[in-house]
């Protein structure tokens, strides 16, 4: 989800013998808005606070992109209205948001070995094959399986561990543990998808989400 959003000189100036461990460890929390949630601005903030003091003020790309936003924030109202609780759905997102931030830093800073890498060329292909698989299952009927869509965010799940794993604290595990619980919830998406719930609006922004940052290549 967007890593060409990464802001560039903020990253360069993360070279260090230990990469990110100081950095990640001393991450505060993030404040969120009462009555508004706007991933951008949320993520704005995590990337602030996650380069902490050695980024000058003067950056102004964020990571998260307006579609990347819309599908973000789309995604946090059917957590909170599947979950009925504002507080869970707010962690859940802000878990994502600082977990594609973190990554995009690793990559962007020449982190990961030869070894990470790879499994890192190969988390893309299957991101972009678990995208594709969330808009082909809303466009084409009766071809929704719920287990498909849940392997495949699993999979993503165990890879991104692997890809993490020297870089990042067990706190850093637990947020990633947190988001694919929720999202690979075999009853969550069942709901999502049923055709006659009330979810089919937020399905159907999703994946025109979905669709653009496909067609924008940024997925």
């Amino acid at each position: 989800m967007g890593f060409h959003y990464v802001a560039e000189a903020g990253v360069k100036l993360l070279g260090s013998s230990d990469p990110l461990t100081t950095l990640v460890y001393q991450s505060p929390g993030i404040a969120v808005a009462t009555d508004v949630f706007n991933s951008k601005n949320l993520a704005v903030q995590a990337q602030k606070k996650i380069l902490g003091k050695m980024v000058s003020k003067s950056i102004a790309t964020t990571l998260i992109d307006d579609t990347s936003s819309e599908v973000l924030d789309e995604l946090y109202r059917v957590t909170r209205e599947y979950t009925q609780n504002k507080k869970e759905a707010e962690k859940i997102i802000k878990n994502l948001i600082k977990t594609v931030i973190k990554l995009a830093i690793l990559y962007r800073n020449n982190q990961f070995n030869q070894d990470e890498l790879a499994l890192m060329e190969k988390f893309k292909k299957k991101v972009h094959q678990l995208a594709m698989t969330v808009v082909s299952f809303h466009q084409v009927d009766y071809t929704f399986d719920r287990n498909v869509l849940s392997r495949l965010l699993n999979e993503c799940r165990e890879m991104l561990h692997q890809i993490i794993q020297r870089h990042l604290t067990a706190k850093s595990h637990g947020r990633v543990n947190n988001v694919f619980d929720h999202f690979s919830d075999c009853d969550f998406l069942a709901a999502l998808y049923n055709p006659f719930g009330n979810f089919k609006p937020h399905l159907q922004k999703l994946c025109d989400g979905i669709n653009k940052m496909l067609d924008e290549e940024n997925i």
